[in-house]
């Protein structure tokens, strides 16, 4: 699907300023949402002086660091606001390998923002490693709960034959997805509104998530989890994934688990459901400890750390 041919003006407007950007040489590597805080608190970090600063760093900056044209188009397509007598972008663009994302900016408050972080990254050589290592045909794939569509558009860019399904219960993530595809040139990218996968039919041969898996009391959708740690979202895919999975596809989740006294209690609830006379299946940790500013919330009093992991399910024949 040409997914240019299907947006908005304002949203080929957000197409046409990251080709810019990609023209210009613009990089810009996200970092957690502490250190975005923390960099931007320095003296210099108050005022943009570069589009790095404006589309990274997501700092307010004069009205002259853009033509005229081309902010009066960003304020007709509502990507940049008036903010404290200066401007502000609402997005931002982040890099990854050779491509461009556009997401939400920082600060992500808004129920409905898209996330792009180091988990991002992670989630992303996650996939790289699976494309690398295994050779199994890919005719059908989905991306559940694609954010900015980091996942899907990996796949279609390194399976061209593929169907890849890009879903997600946030129409901002699908309109995002949809620009952030058109800006990498896949044509077999498909973005579709579903929870999970209720929403779609038919088996896949690659399913893939990076689910939010906090405990947030604002019951923000781009990080709340569900359940009573955040782990309620990584339970349901797991359960909706393990039937649609075609002979020999697997699934990708790459989640956080808040570890209890020692134990990981999303490990010993999954585990059960994989029967091994149909499935085989890894489990690792791929950093032990991550968003430890989170423990001071409520909810969290008898967590010992949150650590990322890596569940990998293969169906056997």
């Amino acid at each position: 699907m040409n997914q240019e041919e299907h947006l908005s003006a304002d949203d080929l407007t957000l197409l046409q300023l990251g080709r810019r950007l990609q023209a210009d040489g613009y990089r810009f590597i996200t970092p957690t949402p502490l250190t975005h805080q923390r960099v931007n608190q320095r003296d210099e970090g108050q005022v943009a002086d570069t589009l790095r600063d404006v589309f990274g760093w997501s700092r307010p900056f004069e009205p002259g660091l853009l033509s005229a044209d081309e902010q009066r188009q960003l304020q007709e397509a509502q990507v940049i606001d008036a903010y404290d007598g200066r401007l502000k972008s609402r997005v931002r663009w982040s890099s990854l390998d050779d491509l461009l994302f556009v997401h939400s900016g920082f600060p992500t408050d808004a129920a409905d923002s898209v996330f792009f972080g180091p988990d991002t990254y992670r989630f992303a050589q996650l996939i790289h490693a699976h494309l690398q290592q295994s050779f199994a045909p890919i005719q059908r794939a989905v991306d559940i709960g694609c954010g900015a569509g980091v996942g899907a558009i990996l796949i279609a860019r390194a399976r061209r034959e593929a169907q890849v399904l890009a879903v997600d219960i946030n129409p901002a993530a699908l309109r995002l997805t949809a620009i952030n595809a058109a800006l990498a040139e896949v044509v077999n990218v498909e973005v579709q509104a579903s929870d999970v996968l209720q929403g779609t039919d038919g088996d896949f041969d690659l399913i893939v998530a990076n689910p939010p898996y906090m405990a947030d009391p604002a019951g923000r959708a781009y990080r709340h989890g569900g359940g009573s740690l955040g782990a309620g979202l990584s339970l349901r895919i797991v359960e909706q994934a393990l039937n649609r999975l075609a002979p020999g596809g697997s699934l990708l989740l790459y989640t956080g688990v808040a570890m209890v006294d020692g134990r990981d209690p999303f490990f010993d609830t999954v585990v059960p459901r994989l029967d091994s006379a149909r499935f085989g299946w890894t489990y690792r940790e791929l950093d032990p400890d991550v968003f430890g500013e989170e423990l001071l919330n409520p909810g969290y009093q008898r967590v010992d750390r949150i650590a990322v992991v890596a569940l990998t399910v293969t169906r056997i024949g």
